[in-house]
């Protein structure tokens, strides 16, 4: 139970760096060297995921002030690994005074507890999530499940079978 707290803690602060705009905050939450999958861009590892991550923070957080809702799904800890999963829904309104956007994408996390005990990120996987739907509606399929196809026959999120 102790350790489902601790990463609770940790996921807080995650949402807190987002909240406050806050790099470092946010980075504190990863380990030294971590591998980071986030949806959209390429894979990034060790060093070179910090240093990428801290670049696109900085970048978001100073043209847009966020606004991140986290939905915890389950924490599922095993001695000094743990993972959890859920959904971050996060509203971006531009500081120019622009129109604010909503995303929700579905993550997860592989966490490591470090020499201090404390509990950090060393994996960082998400993606869009999509609108619910009945499982007898006409689902389209995942586009890495899909053959080649031309350009603009389906959209960049999803593909209609034929």
């Amino acid at each position: 139970m102790k350790d489902v707290y601790g990463i609770n803690v940790a996921k807080t602060e995650f949402r807190e760096a987002y909240n406050s705009g806050s790099v470092d905050r946010l980075l504190a939450v990863f380990a030294d060297e971590f591998m980071d999958m986030s949806a959209g861009v390429p894979i990034f590892s060790g060093a070179d995921a910090r240093s990428v991550l801290r670049s696109r923070m900085a970048k978001l957080f100073k043209q847009h002030h966020a606004t991140l809702i986290v939905t915890i799904m389950a924490i599922r800890v095993f001695g000094n690994t743990a993972f959890d999963y859920g959904c971050h829904a996060l509203t971006l309104t531009p500081r120019d005074g622009g129109k604010p956007s909503t995303t929700r994408q579905r993550y997860f996390e592989t966490w490591h507890r470090n020499s201090n005990g404390e509990w950090k990120i060393d994996l960082y996987i998400d993606n869009i999530d999509v609108a619910p739907m009945m499982a007898d509606a006409e689902i389209p399929f995942p586009l890495a499940f899909c053959p080649s196809h031309t350009p603009g026959e389906w959209d960049n999120t999803t593909a209609k079978p034929g």
